[in-house]
């Protein structure tokens, strides 16, 4: 499960909070896979790679409610949280700048926060994108509500298609696949 954080609609395409949306989105592409809705609070894709099963998780709950979306997965779909994979946007990071954890606290993200709270626990794997924090003192909100101009897209485009690599290292390899992939490509 590959649970990306967003807000869904138009108005909040292409936005900072969306990149969780925005790297499943190319991934699915890549892959040529369509979202449908579920009878949940989420539109999935499903594919298959290497013959491992995989799905893509849009959230219709808003990003400061995406716990509700993930609490229904793990339950309703039995998933170990070890194989629930959070991409999200983080404004601690420099943009495009990839990290990633197996657990951990929310980072001053509401996304995330609502995912522990409903989960009741923070040990679920993570990948978190650099969007900045180029922003002044109470204006978070609109930065993150506010679209990536091109310069900066251009800036990230590669390091969106490198978490799309990571997805995919992920899909075959579980966290341990993911991060050593990581590592190599950090040394090469």
């Amino acid at each position: 499960m590959i649970f990306g954080i967003g807000n869904p609609g138009e108005k909040y395409k292409f936005t900072r909070h969306n990149i969780g949306f925005i790297i499943i989105d190319y991934f699915a592409k890549k892959h040529n896979l369509e979202f449908k809705p579920s009878k949940f609070d989420f539109y999935y894709a499903e594919g298959i790679l290497d013959s491992f099963r995989y799905f893509l998780i849009k959230p219709t709950t808003f990003v400061n409610n995406s716990g509700i979306a993930a609490k229904d997965i793990i339950e309703n779909y039995k998933v170990n949280l070890s194989d629930f994979l959070v991409v999200t946007d983080d404004v601690n990071l420099e943009p495009g700048k990839i990290r990633i954890r197996n657990a951990g606290g929310d980072g001053g993200h509401n996304g995330i926060a609502s995912i522990i709270y409903h989960l009741e626990t923070d040990k679920f794997p993570r990948l978190r994108f650099g969007i900045g924090a180029d922003f002044d003192k109470g204006e978070l909100a609109d930065y993150v509500l506010s679209r990536f101009d091109e310069k900066t897209f251009n800036t990230i485009e590669p390091n969106i298609k490198f978490a799309a690599e990571l997805l995919e290292e992920f899909i075959i390899g579980g966290t341990k696949g993911m991060l050593d992939f990581y590592s190599k490509s950090l040394i090469s």
